[in-house]
This record gives structure tokens, C-alpha cells and sequence, in this order.
């Protein structure tokens, strides 16, 4: 599943160009049961089956991997997963992701291997391979080379604490809307400015939580203040 899901696009390109690699392990191959069973009936008793201990150990030690490599568990009771995070792990020269399955994995495992634990938000997946994929997506992006030029992703949602500023292509003016002009104006600095001050705006209306703990300079605090108070007096206005 992951394997195939990740050998196309950006991601796949890069595989084959040796700028990432990514190994899925079945760790039903290390079963040791004739039907490839890796999962069992949790003591204390209650629905569901969980992973066994002994197959995902041993799928972990097949890896090989060095003392000191992060080892990353995907469950709903880890971390939230973020742009951060996933800057923190390209700087990565190797991660271990492990899916869990069923009702989860048996803690004794997960105490001896796993460094990290990480969830991409409040909700239950049916297994962490789409999770892992996520994570592998995001991380791999961002390692040199992947996306073609680094500054590709430079100006992102959340590279600067912020929300993305808003795209427009060709053509100038559609169903009546029109490109703003400081993008036409061939002026980088007007540019860089109003990309800027979007990305302000769209995270303040958009994400206020993220909003709340960006680290604005006395020029976007001036900025936001003016644009709020306009925002406040358009309100009164069509009252």
C-alpha cells in the first residue's frame, strides 16, 4: 500500500532519483505462525485484537538501523503533527514509522523501540499506513533537491508561522475578478510586501489560533491594527 501510493508524482520522481529512499516493511513477515498472524486477544479482555510484540520487534531490528534513530508510532494519543515537526525531521538522516493496526500495539513494544508518537489529529484511522504516508510526504518535500528548487516551499502555509498567501495565473481576469495589480506591477518589493501582509490576514481570519502566537514586529502590528479598525468601521458602516 504505501509503497505503491508513494512511487508516483514528486515523491516517486525523487525515488528514482535517489534523492529519498523509503523501505515499507510487511511486518507479517516476521510472523511465526503458519497464517502470518502478528495479532492476538488483549489480556484483561475487551473488543478488538492487538499487534504482538514479537513480529514488530523483529521487523524493526531487520531494518538495521543506527543507535539514535528516531523510531515514530502513529496513534491518536501522540503529538499533533505539524509543519514544524516536519521540518525537525527532514534534518533526519534516517526515521522509522510504525503503523499500528486493530485495537493497537502491545505497550512492551512500543517502550522499547519507539522514540516519538505522533497523530495527525483527533479521529481513529482503521490503520496508520494513510498517517504514515502523510508524514512521509510532508518530511520528504522538504529534503534538498525533492521539490526541484528549495525555495519551492520557502513561502508556504506555515514556513513562516503564517498561512500561505493567496496564488493567481493566468488569465488577468476571470468571471470578472481580476489579478491584483501589485502582481502585475513587476515591483518584488511591493510584492514581497503585499504577499506578506495576505498571509497576515488569511491566518488572522482563518486560523486565530495560529495567529495568536506569531511573533509580530511593530510593522505588522501597525498593519493588522489599521486593518482591523477598517474591518470594525466597514461593519458600522452597513449597520
Amino acid at each position: 500500500m504505501i509503497d505503491d501510493a508513494l512511487s508516483h508524482s514528486i515523491i516517486g520522481r525523487a525515488r528514482k532519483e535517489g534523492k529519498i529512499n523509503i523501505n515499507a516493511v510487511d511486518i507479517r513477515d516476521f510472523s511465526k505462525n503458519k497464517q502470518r498472524h502478528v495479532d492476538d486477544y488483549p489480556y484483561g479482555g475487551g473488543a478488538g485484537m492487538v499487534m504482538q510484540a514479537q513480529p514488530v520487534y523483529d521487523a524493526f531490528k531487520s531494518l538495521g538501523t543506527k543507535e539514535g534513530t528516531r523510531v515514530i508510532f502513529m496513534t491518536p494519543q501522540g503529538k499533533p503533527f505539524n509543519q514544524r515537526i516536519a521540518e525537525e525531521l527532514s534534518k533526519e538522516e534516517e526515521i522509522v514509522i510504525l503503523c499500528g493496526h486493530y485495537e493497537g500495539v502491545d505497550e512492551r513494544v512500543i517502550e522499547e523501540i519507539v522514540t516519538d508518537e505522533i497523530s495527525m489529529g483527533d479521529f481513529v484511522l482503521t490503520g496508520g499506513e494513510l498517517a504514515a504516508m502523510a508524514v512521509i510526504d510532508a518530511v520528504s518535500r522538504l529534503k534538498s533537491g525533492v521539490l526541484g528548487k528549495d525555495e519551492s516551499f520557502m513561502d508556504e502555509s506555515f514556513s513562516e508561522g503564517l498561512l500561505e498567501y493567496p496564488q493567481y495565473t493566468r488569465p488577468p481576469e476571470f468571471m470578472g475578478k481580476k489579478v491584483p495589480d501589485v502582481l502585475l506591477s513587476g515591483h518584488h518589493g511591493n510584492v514581497d510586501k503585499w504577499r506578506h501582509q495576505q498571509m497576515l490576514i488569511r491566518t488572522y481570519k482563518k486560523r486565530p489560533d495560529i495567529f495568536e502566537s506569531y511573533q509580530m514586529d511593530k510593522k505588522d502590528k501597525k498593519f493588522m491594527e489599521e486593518y482591523i479598525n477598517a474591518k470594525c468601521t466597514d461593519t458600522k458602516n452597513s449597520l
